[in-house]
């Protein structure tokens, strides 16, 4: 496992979305020697597309991806709304050069009880958001997230289940591991196997806090909680990924409500923890 360095970590605005604006973020990783940015959307559209695609070269910063694309249950199908806007994710992540596309693919439908039509609608939208991407060269990341986010936010909930889409969709589509939400899965190390390298398009760390006050928002920094980011992160490099780690912190009640660079001085001294 590599050694790593505060140049092989990446900043996921979400960590500092209360303190910091995209041109802030951006300035900040060069003061910390932080060598990547993940912008979300709401972050690179204040700034402008084209305006944060400079800074973020300027900087010398990969991009570890673009937060977020997906949401295909939305409005009760895929409606014409949604797959414009998920178009649009695209051409926003090929202007910044980003590592990938990471989708937070949608819930139940409103009144809803049906899990597996709302997988075969979420797999409908990344196919046709997937032949788009193709033409632009931009790969997309199913990020799967925790079971308890099954009916609002993603009912795509195991690392298995994303792939098996990616199985059946093809060539440029694989998943984004944020450890918050795979880490307590038995099958985790076996289906990071069947993703290999090629799949494996991005990596998200913090941890969790026990007890945790909010299931949502009180993530905390890698080292605070119960998992074990080192043992993931190596069964994640044994299949030869060795793209920027991703620091993703939603913190209400501590992170958000501190000086942004503490928040990256914690992020970098957090290193031994990854």
């Amino acid at each position: 496992m590599r050694t790593l360095t505060s140049a092989d970590l990446s900043l996921n605005t979400a960590t500092v979305s209360k303190q910091w604006t995209l041109a802030e973020c951006i300035d900040g990783c060069a003061r910390h020697g932080i060598g990547g940015i993940s912008p979300w959307r709401d972050k690179l559209l204040d700034c402008g597309v084209d305006r944060a695609a400079k800074l973020i070269r300027d900087a010398g910063l990969g991009v570890s991806g673009l937060c977020r694309g997906g949401w295909y249950t939305a409005e009760g199908a895929l409606t014409q709304t949604v797959l414009d806007d998920n178009k649009r994710a695209v051409d926003e992540a090929a202007a910044i050069e980003a590592a990938c596309l990471v989708m937070v693919v949608g819930g139940l439908p409103d009144g809803s009880r049906d899990i597996d039509g709302a997988r075969a609608i979420v797999t409908d939208g990344l196919s046709a958001t997937l032949d788009y991407a193709r033409t632009v060269g931009v790969k997309i990341a199913i990020e799967p997230l925790h079971p308890m986010y099954a009916a609002d936010r993603a009912c795509v909930n195991t690392t298995g289940q994303a792939l098996d889409i990616c199985d059946r969709l093809g060539n440029g589509i694989g998943v984004a591991l944020d450890v918050y939400h795979v880490w307590w899965d038995p099958d985790l190390a076996a289906q990071i196997a069947r993703a290999g390298k090629d799949r494996l398009l991005a990596f998200h760390v913090c941890d969790w806090l026990n007890p945790t006050r909010d299931m949502l928002t009180d993530r905390g920094m890698m080292g605070e909680g119960v998992i074990d980011i080192p043992a993931i992160r190596s069964v994640v490099e044994a299949q030869g990924f060795d793209g920027l780690v991703e620091v993703e912190i939603f913190s209400a009640e501590d992170w958000w409500t501190r000086p942004a660079d503490e928040v990256l001085a914690a992020m970098t001294g957090a290193l031994p923890s990854i």
